[in-house]
Order: C-alpha cells, then structure tokens, then sequence
C-alpha cells in the first residue's frame, strides 16, 4: 500500500557530481500542475524534465547533460505554489 508523501520535496540529485546522467528524485504531497526546470549558472533555462499535472506521490526523472558543458547547474521543482532548488555538478 502506497501512501501519499506528507512533505512537498526536491532531493539532491544521485550520483552528484554526475557524468553525463543522474536521477533527481521528488516527492509532492498533492495533486498539482509541477514543472522541474534545469538552469545554468547565469540563471538560463537548459533543460524542462517535467511540465505537466501530476497526482501526489514520489517520482524520479532522469538528467542527461551530455550535451552541456562542466560546471553548476540548478534544479527547481514548482508545485502548489511552492518552490525549491538543489544544486548539481556536472564533471566531464
């Protein structure tokens, strides 16, 4: 029996520091429109790894930076009018 999460979540990235993949895990605690956004160092958005409605639970999506360069990436999760980022880096 799932249970729903009690906590809006964003976890750190695994592995961190990653080469090229790594899996950003979050939990939402009600049913919401969610977007999980990747962005540069400069506040550029590089990548969208979720954009839709999603019910409440516990999700993990996969990161592919094999097209970017090395350095420090943000992640942030957006949902139920809630926010939050985690850091990540890239080493190549």
């Amino acid at each position: 029996m799932e249970t729903t999460p009690k906590e809006f979540a964003l976890e750190q990235n695994y592995p961190n520091p990653f080469n090229p993949t790594t899996a950003i895990g979050y939990q939402l605690s009600a049913n919401s429109f969610t977007t999980l956004k990747i962005y540069d160092a400069i506040g550029r958005e590089v990548a969208t790894l979720v954009n839709e409605v999603k019910e409440a639970g516990t999700y993990s999506v996969q990161f592919d930076g094999a097209k970017l360069s090395s350095g420090i990436y943000f992640a942030m999760l957006s949902s139920s009018g809630k926010t939050q980022m985690k850091k990540l880096l890239l080493l190549k």
